[in-house]
């Protein structure tokens, strides 16, 4: 063994023995088991920090829970279908699918170069046919109940490209790669009924104590639970309905105003060119509610009028961009006098404007300018005929009663959210098995002919789907009445593919069945980890699935994932340089040398390349926008992977944000090396060099049981892991004083350093196996277990005690434990620094807390 730390001679030969042991192999059978997951990767080509701190952290879990005799699971897989394999095949004339497996297999080789103890052999790509075969089949089995379903909807569409663009795509009304003006298109579309769960899994929430509270906020207020009514306004021969959850401020209606897609408006836009021109123009620009939030408010009025179901008046129905035909019912009821959006509306185009709600005595109405209290939902009804006077929850119940008596409403309950659609005009995903007959219509593929193939060999080129020109994918025959026929082009959401592969490592390779009984042995997961980025629609779909499954009869659970972890973002500086129009050039902070002040500040920084100055940027997420990633591969060459996971480990809690620091990471580089040279001093029989007080055997060998204490809570409840590996590093600091005189002394020291050996395994296993053996045991250190707490060694023969004098610390005193009460008062009134504080002092009383403290009252 050599004498001086080398992780590059380490590391792969610990690896190697660790592959041809099985080791990390998931065991089934008796036993209780541990499932730790992390988010699987999109095949990028090159792991980033962020992936890096988040399988460490998956890791460290793991190993130390196989380490307290749990069977653990920790796969991994590849999220591998979607749009980016698309862009980069464009960029580099390759079919995605080469694109994609050259990128899993080098991603492959990083991810086992920082020794993660994945069991390989459930490995799963998404793109694999084995894979999205069990998307068809269950998408069928789901058209079959009535969960699918085809209808029209309204999508961001680019005219360039001919694609579809999520919402994010879409960029101050452009698409995000043509800057063609995007268009909203009705196309048909399969959609899956997670409305139909809504209340499920909002309730099921409430079952979720392992999440973080502000995930399970996040996905309750996107599911949007709201209680209201649905109101009936009659529109010549036509009903226009509505939801409001302000029915009490049903008398403040002054117009209605519509979606563009609405059927009203564009019965009204038939005979008015104006109106038609005004819908195509709002047809133009994103879907979404932010988009919605942000633009200008336009509208135009059809000349139609509505009858209000409880006043008989007439209002006007305009159409408005603010109006998304996705939400409610694509019509809403405008009360401008109490909602922000309406009043903006309603004074830019001179429609009246109504207040219904009474106003705190602290606010004036003004009709011209917006204030908050406007929408405040406490206030009584003014304005409101036989309903003044009601405060406004009893004016709701009251109308909502009125509205029900004429047949005109009712009291209904509605979510924000809305039925899934799986539809994407790509090419590089998941087939959807239907074949288009013009004799028998939509039909399903047979199950004996799933799975649909998706053509690997297609290079997009930007014009549309390229699936719609692949002749031997599209054209087919009708499996019912043998007719030629064409293959549906669109793919399934990506979503569809990360809904449920958690299930399928349970059971991968089984070539019979989407899941089989080994699911039930695994789940649920017992331990989810990735980012809060994921909060919402991921984990939305995955619980939703999880119970379409359930439904099914496929699974015994509901929720997939016990616990949740979010881990927090790698932070690193920023610098750049600006020119004269203003365009910022990033540079990599490898690149930069930096003059710091005396209080670590930056001074000065240049580029290291031309020595002109750069401008510090501040700290921001790693991202290829900024320039300001690390290559994990770069450092693992040259500190090892265990100095990688050390530091990542140690720099936060997971939790948080981890700042890089080159400082850091030399601090964990140099901790392995000393750690490394402490265990070889010791199996060479030589005396530790360090300084400072020597400790007594009792001593250090209640320190290290209160450190093993301690790493396991810090480890398995708490995952405080910065913590845990501080304790073991301050330990590693007693040990080093402690001086080996005697055979006792010597077998201490064994303990002590394998005590220090297992803490450490988890977190930086190559150089714990590699030490392990040093310290002349056999086998793997993992198979050792955690070492086990001795309570007697923690018994204290002297505890210290803080004194107080008014409140304020002013001494301390050693005594032993459970020191008679008198005797505690007596001596640290007696103690030199607290008699001191007393001179001239009454002592009033002593209150003695065993154990802990003493606190003198005196004046």
């Amino acid at each position: 063994m050599s004498e001086t730390y080398n992780p590059s001679a380490i590391e792969p030969s610990v690896q190697q023995a660790w592959e041809e042991a099985g080791s990390h192999r998931a065991e089934r059978g008796s036993g209780e088991r541990f499932y730790c997951l992390s988010m699987f990767p999109y095949p990028s080509g090159k792991l980033h920090m962020g992936h890096m701190r988040n399988y460490t952290i998956s890791d460290v879990i793991s190993r130390f829970h196989r380490m307290n005799g749990k069977r653990v699971l920790q796969p991994m897989g590849w999220d591998a279908f979607g749009l980016p394999a698309e862009n980069a095949a464009m960029a580099n004339g390759v079919p995605p699918a080469k694109w994609t497996r050259d990128n899993i297999d080098h991603m492959r080789g990083q991810l086992k170069a920082l020794g993660f103890a994945i069991d390989w052999d459930r490995e799963l790509a998404t793109c694999d046919p084995e894979y999205y075969r069990w998307n068809q089949w269950f998408f069928l089995k789901l058209l079959e109940r009535g969960v699918a379903y085809k209808k029209t909807g309204t999508v961001n569409w680019d005219p360039v490209d001919q694609t579809v663009l999520a919402n994010e795509q879409v960029v101050d009304g452009r698409g995000w790669r043509t800057g063609a003006l995007v268009e909203k298109r009705e196309i048909p579309m399969y959609y899956l009924r997670i409305t139909d769960y809504a209340d499920e899994l909002l309730a099921g929430l409430d079952e979720l104590p392992g999440w973080p509270e502000r995930v399970r906020t996040m996905q309750a207020n996107w599911i949007g639970r709201s209680e209201g009514a649905e109101i009936d306004f009659a529109c010549g021969d036509h009903t226009i309905k509505v939801f409001t959850t302000r029915p009490d401020t049903l008398i403040g209606a002054t117009y209605m105003a519509v979606a563009a897609e609405h059927p009203l408006a564009r019965a009204a836009a038939e005979h008015n060119p104006a109106l038609a021109e005004f819908i195509a123009e709002c047809q133009k620009g994103g879907v979404s509610e932010a988009d919605i939030a942000t633009q200008e408010k336009l509208g135009m009025d059809t000349g139609l009028k509505a009858i209000h179901p409880l006043t008989g008046d007439e209002l006007p129905v305009w159409v408005a961009n603010y109006v998304l035909m996705g939400y409610g019912e694509g019509a809403i009821m405008a009360v401008p006098a109490h909602d922000e959006r309406d009043f903006e509306f309603a004074n830019k185009y001179q429609l009246p404007i109504r207040q219904v709600v009474s106003l705190p005595e602290d606010v004036t109405w003004d009709a011209t300018q917006w204030h908050d209290a406007y929408a405040a939902k406490d206030g009584s009804l003014v304005n409101s005929g036989d309903f003044d006077g009601l405060r406004c929850a009893e004016a709701a119940t009251a109308i909502v009663a009125a509205l029900e008596a004429r047949n005109a409403g009712k009291s209904r309950i509605q979510f924000r959210l809305r039925d899934w659609g799986i539809s994407r005009q790509r090419y590089w995903g998941c087939p959807i098995p239907i074949i288009h007959c013009e004799a028998c219509g939509d039909v399903p593929v047979p199950e004996e002919d799933l799975p649909v193939r998706l053509p690997e060999d297609l290079v997009p080129d930007g014009a549309g789907n390229p699936l719609n020109r692949c002749e031997d994918f599209v054209n087919t025959s009708c499996p019912k009445c043998g007719a030629a026929a064409r293959r549906e082009t669109d793919t399934m959401d990506t979503f569809v593919d990360s809904s449920w592969y958690f299930l399928r490592y349970t059971c991968a390779g089984n070539d019979q069945a989407m899941v089989d009984e080994h699911t039930a042995d695994w789940m649920p997961v017992d331990q989810y980890i990735g980012g809060i980025e994921h909060a919402i629609l991921h984990l939305l779909y995955a619980r939703f699935w999880t119970r379409l499954m359930r439904d099914e009869g496929l699974v015994g659970v509901s929720e997939p994932f016990e616990h949740l972890l979010t881990q927090g973002m790698v932070l690193a500086e920023t610098y750049y340089r600006e020119d004269d129009a203003g365009r910022r050039s990033w540079f990599n902070p490898a690149d930069v040398e930096i003059e710091r002040d005396e209080k670590g500040g930056i001074k000065r920084a240049i580029l290291a390349s031309d020595g002109q100055p750069v401008v510090p940027g501040g700290i921001e997420k790693m991202a290829k926008s900024k320039n300001n990633g690390v290559d994990p591969q770069a450092l693992v060459d040259h500190y090892g992977a265990d100095t990688v996971r050390l530091f990542s480990m140690f720099a936060a809690p997971p939790e948080q944000s981890l700042e890089w620091s080159d400082a850091g990471v030399e601090g964990a580089w140099r901790f392995l090396r000393r750690l490394w040279t402490g265990v070889q001093m010791h199996v060479a029989g030589q005396q530790p060099e360090g300084g400072g007080r020597a400790l007594e055997a009792r001593e250090l060998r209640r320190l290290l049981h209160e450190t093993i204490a301690k790493t396991g809570d810090d480890f398995g409840r708490r995952y405080t892991f910065n913590t845990a590996i501080a304790a073991i590093m301050e330990f590693c600091n007693h040990l080093n004083r402690f001086r080996a005189e005697s055979d006792e002394g010597r077998a201490l020291c064994q303990e002590a350093w394998e005590g220090v050996v297992r803490l450490i395994a988890p977190v930086t296993p190559h150089i714990a196996e590699a030490l392990w053996t040093q310290l002349g045991r056999e086998g793997s250190v993992f198979d050792a277990g955690w070492p086990d707490v001795d309570p007697e060694a923690l018994k204290r023969d002297q505890i210290t005690m803080v004194v107080q004098v008014n409140g304020k610390v002013r001494g301390r005193i050693e005594v032993a434990p459970d020191h008679p009460r008198d005797q505690v008062e007596a001596e640290a009134l007696a103690e030199e620094n607290v008699a001191r504080f007393l001179t001239d002092l009454t002592v009033r009383k002593v209150i003695v807390v065993p154990n802990k403290i003493v606190n003198i009252v005196a004046n």
